[in-house]
């Protein structure tokens, strides 16, 4: 489960007050989810200095080059090195990676062996809003906290576009009317990825341009370029599972108006919830509920995603 970056930061103070702080975190999350305000009070905590404490002689911070954004195994290497040496200050040191995901094979691998023997109170702070793109072998040696954005984040024009179909969509509807709602759902999943994947082919050319003017490997491009396809991808689920999203809070409004709740996901739907509140049990809502979170999970295996869709409509629109 997501945490704020305050949540997160007191759940970590309580197990470091208990002597079960790790030595290795991958903190993950979308931009402005908080990475680095957590990552400055871990540091004041673990470091007792409070005035610019990522600035403090005993952290050790790694970053992709500029040129070619990527942290290599010369960067690695000179990390791992100073993390071999004694503390500046006589306490703990702290290694910090930025954009973890964008390790190279070879540096990867060369923290994973330091992870796997770290030295002696050293403490590694992995940040990341692409995790799935490090070695499942890091990841395994990392305790993740995923943060989430303690704003509400605004709706996205595919995501008002749906919120207007549920509005228009008759609930327990006839097939017509469900598979409907099917396909404006694949339509606004169509436009996401072919969006996406224009912005990353962009984003790659752009960034293979760079490599080549300073000469990087072949390989190295390859590299990169598996990257942005798994990039596309990732970036894709998380639009498709906004979308959801705006289903499942569709139903949560209708569940919090049946019971008197003062606040919705989305008041200016408050009309149409609380029709749907007054026409269906509890015990309807939440089963039409179910299926969406059936679909979820199905999105995360190996399910023929159109086929998932209509099934989890089907439940949820139907009769």
């Amino acid at each position: 489960m997501p945490f704020t970056a305050d949540e997160a930061f007191d759940l970590l103070e309580q197990s470091r007050a208990r002597g079960r702080f790790a030595q290795a975190y991958l903190i993950t999350g979308a931009p402005g989810a908080g990475k680095r305000r957590l990552l400055d009070r871990l540091a004041a905590a673990l470091l007792g200095e409070k005035k610019d404490p990522l600035k403090h002689h005993d952290v050790h911070v790694l970053e992709p080059q500029m040129k070619s954004r990527v942290i290599g195994i010369e960067a690695m290497q000179e990390l791992i090195g100073s993390l071999q040496m004694r503390s500046m200050m006589g306490g703990p040191k702290l290694a910090i990676i930025h954009d973890a995901e964008r390790m190279n094979s070879s540096a990867a691998n060369a923290l994973l062996r330091t992870l796997e023997e770290p030295p002696g109170q050293t403490y590694f702070f992995l940040l990341s809003t692409q995790p799935e793109q490090l070695l499942e072998t890091t990841l395994s040696r990392c305790i993740e906290v995923p943060l989430r954005s303690a704003e509400k984040q605004p709706v996205s024009a595919r995501q008002r576009a749906l919120l207007d179909a549920l509005r228009a969509a008759p609930m327990g509807g006839d097939l017509a009317a469900v598979f409907g709602l099917v396909r404006q759902f694949a339509v606004l999943l169509a436009e996401a990825k072919a969006d996406i994947e224009e912005q990353t082919e962009a984003a790659f050319k752009k960034e293979e341009t760079l490599l080549k003017q300073v000469g990087a490997r072949r390989d190295a491009i390859d590299e990169r370029e598996d990257f942005y396809k798994a990039l596309t991808e990732s970036r894709y689920r998380a639009e498709r599972d906004g979308l959801l999203a705006m289903i499942e809070q569709w139903f949560a409004d209708a569940l919090r108006q049946q019971h008197g709740a003062p606040e919705v996901d989305h008041p200016e739907c408050r009309e149409a919830t609380a029709a749907l509140a007054a026409r269906l049990s509890t015990a309807e809502l939440l089963r039409r509920a179910a299926a969406l979170g059936e679909l979820r999970d199905h999105f995360g295996r190996n399910i023929q995603e159109q086929l998932a869709i209509e099934c989890a409509f089907l439940k949820a629109f139907g009769a």
